[in-house]
């Protein structure tokens, strides 16, 4: 008998047309990941009755809830597939490669995804329609490996022992590197950075009626917001005195393999506060600024996040 190991699962993605609606075959990614608890689940309700001895009476189902987290790499190709869940509809520019796929926040007409998670040795193939990016999160650093997290919000899933997804279409993987990053306060390198966390989030509203199936209407896009901390050594008081002004200035978040491929989260607007500066020891002072982005009033935006591909569109492939 076979059993399920994550060597072995697949991850497919395609965008749907209709809310909660998976795509015909054919019209899927098969996408790279290095976890995912993505799928349904169902509490069970413990007896609050009374009356009939010590032992209790059978426990009651309570609502299904679909969502979850998967860390997908940040990469040259498929990050376009998570922006565009996150963001909308980017505006690509170019006719030939290098493609510029620009991502405004902001925007209130989110797609939404089918994502079916295989486990083809059970065998097990989980659908969870009507998925809704909430949020995204990543650490940038020296070295290590760049994950982002993507927390997801479906609408409800269904299970079967063969795939609905049909032949995949794969991009070639190429990842981005610690070593390639870089972060920039009003375009200019920031130093002294030892290590900087952005989180972007939709804050989605399940909207949560009532109906037979168990499965939520929707999940509608409430106040976006976008914030993270920067760790930095204590050298100079450019961010301290930008803190005690209450001014904000522009953190742009950058990876780049050549002048052809690169992603930036550029946040237009971002206030800090005033930290606390603590001695710890003989060493260095390291200080951490909890910063916040808000919109910039001359763009009409928050952030825009840019990614630099040879690849022409996001669009779901070709069934």
């Amino acid at each position: 008998m076979a059993r399920a190991r994550g060597a072995r699962s697949v991850l497919a993605a395609a965008f749907e047309t209709t809310y909660g609606t998976a795509p015909a075959a054919g019209s899927y990614w098969k996408l790279p990941f290095a976890s995912s608890n993505l799928g349904s689940e169902q509490p069970l309700l413990e007896s609050e009755l009374l009356g009939q001895g010590r032992d209790p009476y059978p426990p009651v189902k309570d609502a299904i809830t679909t969502e979850g987290d998967i860390s997908v790499p940040i990469d040259v190709r498929y990050l376009g597939i998570w922006l565009k869940a996150l963001f909308g509809e980017p505006e690509t520019t170019g006719s030939a490669a290098p493609y510029s796929h620009s991502f405004q926040s902001g925007k209130w007409d989110l797609p939404s995804l089918a994502i079916e998670v295989g486990m083809p040795d059970v065998p097990y193939f989980a659908m969870n329609t009507g998925c809704r990016a909430n949020s995204i999160n990543w650490t940038m650093q020296r070295s290590g490996l760049v994950t982002a997290t993507i927390n997801l919000i479906a609408q409800g899933e269904t299970t079967g022992t063969s795939s609905s997804t049909g032949d995949l279409q794969q991009l070639p993987l190429k990842r981005f590197g610690s070593f390639s990053g870089s972060i920039l306060r009003n375009d200019v390198q920031l130093g002294n950075i030892t290590s900087g966390q952005i989180t972007y989030t939709n804050n989605l509203e399940p909207v949560e009626t009532i109906r037979g199936d168990g499965m939520i209407d929707s999940a509608d896009p409430a106040m976006a917001m976008l914030s993270g901390t920067i760790d930095v050594r204590f050298a100079d008081q450019t961010l301290l005195s930008q803190a005690l002004a209450g001014e904000p200035c522009k953190l742009s978040f950058r990876y780049a393999l050549g002048g052809d491929t690169s992603f930036e989260l550029v946040a237009h607007a971002v206030y800090l506060p005033k930290p606390k500066l603590t001695i710890e020891g003989p060493g260095g002072v390291q200080v951490s600024f909890a910063w916040q982005a808000a919109r910039d009033e001359a763009l009409g935006r928050m952030a825009t996040a840019t990614l630099k591909n040879d690849v022409a569109s996001y669009d779901n492939p070709s069934a």
